[in-house]
């Protein structure tokens, strides 16, 4: 052959190879869309999805369990969450971390290493637990709402004057809201809500950790004990052991993100580097960061309050002016929120519309069918409906439960091992072989079981406090 030939037919098959590059720059290993993720949109998901409402609540608390265990608690809640994410990002793929087949939930996950009735158990307990965020997003969203009404009343009035009004109102508007964003088909599309969502976590964090110190300053020292809240007037001892343990289930809450964690990994783009890698490494950036402000807010809203911090630390009322950075706070808040449900909702919505409806009624046009809105977005008949009709359900039980501190802690606790703890360290030990019996195997069952007597425990303290709310509460009166 030729060199002029030889030329010509090489240029042949960089040209088709090219073309298929080309082709293929679109599709992942799986044949899906290429995924497009990196550490940092990563971190953003994360972060959205766990400086939540949750944040607020920390003051109150460090304020049941003082200045000697508080920080502590908090600090080992964080060490727990980080490792066992770990463990989670190594369950993405099965088999080889690199090639393996992807697996696209955290249901998928538990079913490729566990099967059979592990897989609906960790299904009902999730899909559950989701369910309740999303109420508990409605209520913390609603208060902050208020709050803005309120504060500026209180600045109109005086700060005497009640200024009552009813959060029934503002959990609608939120629905509504929510109704409308919902109908972004999957995570992977939300990219953009996730990192406003997660400015808006830092500008309240941020807030809340200025007024935190000016009030401290104001005082002229450290409020708070050791031991935290004293029995005496007012608090009994059972109630203090009951809300030094809800404390616990309100710490948990405010680091859950474990059950959308293999959600957010899989928009993660392919290896180099392994899509575990990345995610550790996100997963160590977002905790670090969180911990941090964590550990500020909350330290500061109590050494501002004392045994008196709210359960809520910017729409509790412990501070009144300036009632414009109030309001600036809360209207962060409430935008957070509308991101962090729609990250958080988006696996139950994907597990209704790909396994529970389109796999048995995938002949139904009802289910499949999508009208053409513009050339970027799809409407789907059965999208609109399905998921129009669970926010709206979220939202009038957040009208019938409007406790933030109650749900908070409640949700957290029973969330906390079975998905936190439980299922990851048994996918791990079935992913990475650790043999019964071995110095890693007895110390990762002893971590899950320490666990799960610190989950039961809160769940008992949040529990408790929900009935002693129930008793004087009237639904629907906000």
């Amino acid at each position: 052959m030729s060199k002029k030939a030889g030329a010509a037919a090489a240029a042949f098959e960089v040209s088709v190879e090219a073309g298929n590059g080309s082709a293929a720059a679109w599709l992942d290993d799986d044949g899906r869309p290429r995924r497009t993720g990196t550490v940092w949109t990563a971190s953003a998901h994360i972060i959205t999805a766990v400086i939540g409402s949750g944040v607020l609540s920390l003051a109150w608390a460090i304020a049941q369990l003082g200045w000697a265990a508080g920080p502590a608690v908090m600090l080992l809640f964080a060490l727990v969450i980080y490792y066992t994410s770990t463990l989670l990002a190594e369950c993405y793929r099965s088999g080889d971390p690199v090639a393996g087949k992807r697996n696209y939930t955290y249901m998928d996950a538990v079913r490729a290493s566990l099967g059979g009735a592990k897989v609906r158990l960790c299904g009902a307990i999730q899909y559950a637990n989701l369910f309740g965020v999303a109420i508990g997003y409605t209520i913390a969203a609603s208060i902050s709402m208020q709050a803005i009404r309120r504060a500026d009343c209180f600045h109109e009035k005086g700060h005497g004057n009640p200024c009552r009004s009813s959060s029934n109102p503002y959990m609608i508007l939120f629905g509504v809201a929510e109704v409308v964003l919902s109908q972004i088909p999957d995570l992977d599309q939300i990219w953009w809500l996730s990192i406003v969502a997660a400015a808006m976590s830092f500008t309240y964090s941020a807030i809340g950790l200025a007024l935190g110190v000016m009030q401290t300053v104001a005082n002229g020292g450290f409020r708070g004990s050791l031991t935290g809240v004293a029995i005496g007037a007012g608090v009994s001892s059972t109630q203090k052991i009951f809300r030094s343990l809800q404390a616990f289930g309100n710490i948990a809450f405010a680091y859950s993100y474990a059950i959308i964690l293999i959600e957010i990994q899989d928009t993660i783009k392919a290896p180099p580097p392994s899509e575990a890698k990345v995610m550790k490494k996100a997963t160590m950036i977002s905790v670090a960061t969180t911990t941090l402000f964590y550990m500020l807010c909350g330290c500061m809203g109590y050494a501002a309050f004392g045994d008196e911090a709210p359960d809520n630390l910017l729409t509790g009322f412990g501070f009144y002016e300036p009632y414009w950075l109030l309001d600036v706070a809360n209207a962060a808040i409430v935008v957070h929120l509308v991101g962090a449900y729609q990250v958080f909702v988006q696996p139950l919505f994907a597990f209704v519309e790909t396994r529970a409806a389109a796999s048995r009624w995938s002949d139904s046009a009802f289910v499949t069918k999508e009208v053409k809105l513009g050339p970027f977005f799809a409407l789907s008949v059965f999208r609109l409906a399905w998921r129009t009709a669970f926010v709206c359900v979220t939202t009038v039980t957040a009208m019938l439960l409007p406790f933030f501190g109650d749900v908070v802690g409640l949700l957290g606790a029973v969330s906390f091992w079975p998905l936190t703890v439980y299922f990851p360290v048994e996918m791990y030990i079935v992913q990475r072989g650790v043999r019964r019996g071995s110095t890693r195997w007895v110390c990762l069952q002893t971590l899950s079981a320490a666990c799960l007597v610190v989950s039961v425990a809160a769940a008992a303290g949040s529990i408790a406090d929900v009935i002693d709310a129930l008793k004087v509460y009237r639904p629907f009166s906000g």
